[in-house]
């Protein structure tokens, strides 16, 4: 197996601004490596920093120090020190964050949502549009809802939109923040389908599951975060 992501010594700390400058340390310390055909759980009770270490892989928080480093294309990129326009590149094509969360488009059907990502990535409309019907239909999404707008739906429903876009285009590093959070048995298990045959293809993916059977039949490894936290994370 080929490493591709590499963590080491990662830490973040907050400053609380409106606190007098207080700063809180949550992570430090952290490290692993991740590679082709892995899923590694964060394992550790709220608030030990699980969130927020998914967030610092993928840009969206700046860590304090360390380094993440993630194999986009040929070569290494350190996303902590990466300027914003690189970090773009490496999740247009190789890093991907997967949440139970929809950001509804006002006006854009579900079956458009999902089939978007193969369109972006050079893929012919109508084939999309077929790839698409069949991720919406495998996660129990009507048939008569493909043409609507999620913004009505149910939120168990806009859950599965936004799982159905995250994996109908796979890609080589996944981070996943509770997927399978709210959903039925039978939902939770085509979820986790799709998180073997990610493996299968041979992405790394990295995620949080609350749910106990999730975490024993996704993972391949386990870190348990409390060893990394400082301090109880926000």
């Amino acid at each position: 197996m080929t490493d591709l992501v590499r963590v080491t010594k990662l830490g973040k700390s907050f400053t609380l601004h409106n606190q007098g400058g207080v700063c809180l340390p949550v992570l430090g310390g952290v490290s692993f490596n991740i590679a082709s055909g892995e899923c590694l759980v964060l394992h550790g009770p709220s608030g030990a920093g699980k969130s927020t270490l998914l967030r610092l892989l993928y840009g969206n928080y700046k860590c304090s120090e360390g380094r993440i480093e993630i194999f986009h294309q040929t070569r290494w990129v350190d996303i902590a020190t990466a300027d914003p326009r690189e970090v773009l590149e490496v999740r247009r094509h190789t890093l991907s964050y997967v949440s139970q969360f929809l950001r509804v488009i006002p006006r854009v059907s579900a079956l458009d949502i999902v089939k978007e990502p193969l369109v972006v990535g050079g893929m012919a409309n109508n084939l999309a549009a077929t790839r698409a019907a069949d991720m919406l239909a495998r996660l129990n999404i009507p048939e008569r809802l493909w043409s609507l707008a999620p913004a009505t739906f149910s939120g168990g429903e806009q859950q599965r939109v936004n799982i159905a876009r995250s994996f109908i285009s796979i890609t080589p590093v996944m981070l996943l923040d509770e997927p399978t959070a709210s959903l039925d048995a039978e939902n939770r298990e085509v979820v986790i389908s799709l998180i073997e045959e990610a493996r299968k293809a041979g992405s790394a993916l990295i995620g949080i599951f609350h749910d106990e059977l999730v975490r024993e039949r996704a993972a391949t490894r386990r870190i348990d975060i409390q060893s990394f936290t400082i301090a109880e994370a926000a």
